[in-house]
């Protein structure tokens, strides 16, 4: 998985205790407009068009681990597939992470793929399982 920014609010919204990541539904939407870390909820996103296999709001992401070990604590993600099905998706080239549980969609954070992607019809893209952040 590249290297993730964390939205600044984020942490504020830990010690608010809006997020819990070992529990709420996580999900990765699509933009192909960049994000600043200013933002603080979805609706702060210009999200790509939903249709062709992309669904308004993104997708659902698996929380593997949502742990601290040695004062260092990790969230680690599954993989996470967009498929493009009847036309294409895109163009995107960024993936932000929020929490569709809470109240207003929470921001936690966004991946740069460093260029615009355009799936044709049938074509995954899949991020890589991984650590997506962590907090020491």
């Amino acid at each position: 998985m590249a290297t993730a920014q964390i939205f600044n609010s984020f942490k504020e919204a830990l010690a608010d205790k809006i997020h819990n990541l070992g529990s709420d539904t996580l999900k990765f939407m699509l933009t192909n407009t960049a994000p600043s870390l200013a933002n603080t909820v979805k609706t702060d996103i210009t999200e790509i068009s939903a249709g062709n296999g992309y669904t308004a709001g993104g997708t659902a992401v698996t929380v593997t681990s949502s742990a601290q070990a040695g004062g260092t604590y990790s969230l680690v993600l599954a993989a996470c597939t967009f498929t493009a099905a009847g036309g294409t998706i895109g163009p995107f080239r960024y993936i932000v992470l929020y929490n569709d549980t809470a109240a207003s969609d929470e921001l936690i954070g966004y991946v740069d793929y460093g260029t615009a992607y355009t799936l044709p019809d049938t074509q995954p893209f899949t991020l890589t399982a991984g650590t997506f952040f962590t907090l020491a």
